[in-house]
């Protein structure tokens, strides 16, 4: 599942609280045209289908991704059988004359009742996270977040953490799920390497670790490769995140999927005073 920065409710019952707090404007961003982005929580099926087309745009598009979609799925979506359970968080470009903007930003939430009622969570076809059954009651998945190429200067990413960060506070969630995606055009080498030193410095505790059902052949691969973690895994470890173990290999997207962890009690001081207030 990809992330391109770190892997909805259009029919999903909202987590109980929809009404309170669901929009936001990003923080004290960099450039005037980012003063105006708007984040939201996508309200009908209309919403969820601007993420979908930026998705498509992304995934497909620009990573080469081989997507298998629900018969009669219109074309340029990306489209899968959780996108009705989830709730979609969207950032919006400034419109003109009073119309909401593009979407240029979006992740997807699942719930624990969402993954209730969907039979698991995405991350499940991918990893054995028995491990963290413990945690479930208050966990949430982060997955398909993407940004629009012409908006990856970080105020679109700060937005939609700070839209996360108040909803998991507003619901009593304490946990987010989710994986960190490293292209393979280089065959993987790049992605063991990566593990590899992650492996040595941002490994969770041995009670959290998971298994990948692929896995990604590691020991076959180059694994000391100088290679920097992608921008959004990079923001998640400077967050507290932990990498729950060795990645699996996704050919659909052909991406290697490190399984990350984030709770919001090992945020660091300056990270809960931006992002949650405490």
């Amino acid at each position: 599942m990809p992330d391109t920065t770190l892997t909805p409710p259009h029919a999903a019952a909202p987590i109980e609280d929809r009404a309170g707090a669901l929009s936001s404007r990003a923080p004290q961003p960099s450039t005037p045209a980012e003063v105006a982005l708007a984040v939201d929580w996508a309200r009908d099926e209309d919403e969820v289908r601007e993420a979908q087309r930026l998705r498509h745009e992304v995934f497909v598009g620009e990573m080469g991704a081989r997507l298998e979609v629900p018969a009669g799925t219109p074309p340029g979506l990306d489209v899968d059988r959780y996108d009705a359970y989830c709730e979609h968080l969207l950032v919006r470009a400034p419109g003109e004359a009073g119309e909401p903007g593009p979407v240029v930003g979006t992740y997807r939430v699942m719930t624990p009742a969402a993954a209730a009622r969907a039979g698991g969570l995405y991350s499940d076809n991918e990893f054995d996270l028995g491990p963290l059954a413990p945690l479930r009651s208050t966990m949430v998945e982060l997955g398909r977040s993407c940004v629009h190429p012409d908006w990856r200067s970080g105020g679109v990413v700060m937005a939609l953490w700070g839209a996360l960060a108040a909803f998991m506070v507003r619901n009593g969630l304490e946990t987010m799920v989710g994986c960190a995606s490293v292209g393979m055009r280089d065959g993987g080498h790049a992605a063991a390497s990566l593990w590899r030193r992650l492996e040595a410095t941002h490994l969770a505790a041995p009670e959290w670790r998971v298994t990948p059902r692929l896995a990604l052949p590691v020991d076959e691969l180059r694994q000391d490769l100088p290679v920097d973690a992608p921008p959004l895994l990079k923001g998640y470890l400077r967050c507290g995140a932990r990498v729950l173990g060795a990645p699996a290999w996704d050919p659909d997207f052909n991406t290697a999927d490190l399984p990350v962890m984030l709770r919001l009690a090992d945020l660091p001081a300056r990270y809960r005073r931006h992002f949650i207030g405490a």
